[in-house]
């Protein structure tokens, strides 16, 4: 906020008090804001007592801070001093805004791969955040036998404890410790962080016979969820709209507490919002008046007409894609179009043209015109996975071989597809400015290395008043 920022740790006060154990004592944590890295210009300070009930996570708004500004900040307990974090707050509301930079990510499967792409936004000093949009941790039963790193716990999350172990072994990862202690994180959720395709009633992989009540395993992965992320939230209420000047607003949604089931036949019945985020969402869309509306959205809100997912064997065919039959993934605003159409008929009634979906999920990199009755009305950017596998790997081929024709047959089956890149992971970064809207993508060399290079690969971009996708120089 622009007076504010959300501070974040965890204590640990005695040698049994590890995460998700509920033991250990109750002990005092104070936290300090500083003007500079040696702490001689001390703006906020204050104490929270933290105990197990909270898993000895701690979480403070610290305010009276001023807009626009760095600041470095530390937590004291029990004699011991915290490593040091910097952050920064937001521009004043009404501030014209030169421009902003975001870091974008999404998928991150600790099991598959290190978490290199964490790693290049930390050593950024340009960056006024980082976006998450989901999938921050999985939830998966572990694979000792081929997977990269092991898991705690060594089962797939049920419980609250299995839930709280899980978010403290991501954390102990140094490019995410690094990135977290360096710039300020805006974050929503999608459906590992509880289970996969999960929505309001349950999810496909989970068995209440072998697993209990769908309510409780929601119950203890949102409390784990809000006690171990940096996130504001209102009571279970994670959507919300931050303001960045005249230069911005970006609202983050929550795709996945309201949503009714993935359909077979889609139904007008259908919804991924939910009565009420629809309506404060479709109100935000009215009365926006900032140069750019930023959506973060954890599923792809784009049309996608998909083509059979060929086998490896057959991938050597030529012609193999063309006349094949397509699907739609449901699990994608594609399953709710009667939301979908109130949302983009919103956007057509502005006609402002200044509307960017940023999205996760899909573990790949799109730039899409997104159609309203054959018109773009909005663009939208969609950022691989940190590491989660991609098509290569779930077809295991090579990179840039039997992808590019699948590439090649959705661009071909989607006009309004201007980018699709299948195989890559890697961070975006958005670039924001008064008269356009940038993403560059960013690839890793090697998801398995934790040293891996990272380097550019593409930009694209929409000019203000334009909303569509054009490709961008480096």
């Amino acid at each position: 906020m622009p007076d504010s920022v959300l501070l974040w740790t965890r204590v640990t006060p005695s040698p049994d008090a590890v995460p998700g154990s509920g033991k250990g004592p109750a002990v005092d944590v104070r936290w300090e804001v500083a003007a500079d890295a040696g702490f001689t210009r001390v703006v906020a300070r204050g104490h929270l007592r933290t105990g197990p009930e909270r898993d000895h996570t701690v979480k403070v708004t610290a305010g009276g801070l001023c807009a626009s500004t760095g600041y470095w900040y530390r937590f004291t307990a029990q004699g011991k001093v915290s490593r040091t974090g910097r952050t920064r707050t937001a521009p004043p509301r009404d501030e014209d805004v030169e421009s902003l930079r975001f870091g974008v990510v999404s998928c991150a499967n600790w099991a598959v791969g290190h978490f290199a792409p964490y790693g290049y936004l930390a050593a950024r000093d340009d960056l006024d955040a980082f976006i998450h949009l989901g999938d921050y941790l999985y939830e998966g039963n572990p694979n000792p036998a081929s997977d990269l790193r092991p898991s705690v716990p060594p089962n797939e999350l049920i419980t609250l404890g299995d839930y709280r172990q899980r978010h403290a072994m991501y954390k102990t990862d140094e490019h995410l410790r690094r990135l977290h202690a360096r710039h300020p994180m805006i974050a929503t959720w999608d459906d590992h962080e509880a289970a996969d395709n999960a929505w309001s009633g349950g999810s496909p992989s989970h068995d209440p016979a072998t697993e209990g009540d769908w309510a409780d395993r929601m119950r203890a992965a949102r409390q784990a969820y809000f006690e171990w992320m940096p996130v504001r939230h209102r009571g279970d209420r994670l959507y919300r709209r931050l303001k960045f000047g005249t230069l911005a607003d970006l609202t983050m949604l929550d795709l996945r507490t309201y949503r009714t089931r993935q359909p077979g036949p889609v139904s007008p019945e259908d919804t991924i919002l939910g009565a009420d985020q629809r309506e404060w969402f479709l109100d935000g869309l009215t009365r926006g008046t900032a140069a750019w509306n930023l959506i973060g959205n954890s599923v792809m809100v784009t049309p996608i007409k998909i083509p059979a997912l060929p086998t490896r064997e057959r991938l050597a065919l030529d012609g193999l894609l063309d006349g094949q039959p397509t699907t739609v993934n449901t699990d994608q605003w594609d399953g709710y179009t009667a939301d979908r159409r109130r949302v983009l008929d919103t956007i057509a009634a502005q006609g402002r043209g200044n509307t960017v979906f940023l999205t996760g999920d899909v573990h790949s990199s799109w730039a899409n015109d997104v159609p309203r009755d054959g018109a773009s009305v909005a663009v939208e950017f969609v950022c691989p996975s940190v590491t989660s596998d991609n098509i290569d790997e779930q077809l295991g081929v090579p990179p840039r071989t039997g992808s590019l024709k699948v590439e090649a047959a959705i661009r071909a089956l989607n006009s309004h597809v201007r980018f699709v890149e299948l195989d890559s992971h890697g961070p975006g970064v958005l670039e924001v400015t008064p008269d356009a809207v940038r993403m560059n993508w960013y690839y890793v060399t090697d998801r398995r290395d934790p040293a891996t290079a990272v380097t550019f690969a593409h930009a694209f971009r929409a000019v203000a008043g334009d909303p569509r996708v054009r490709p961008a120089e480096r």
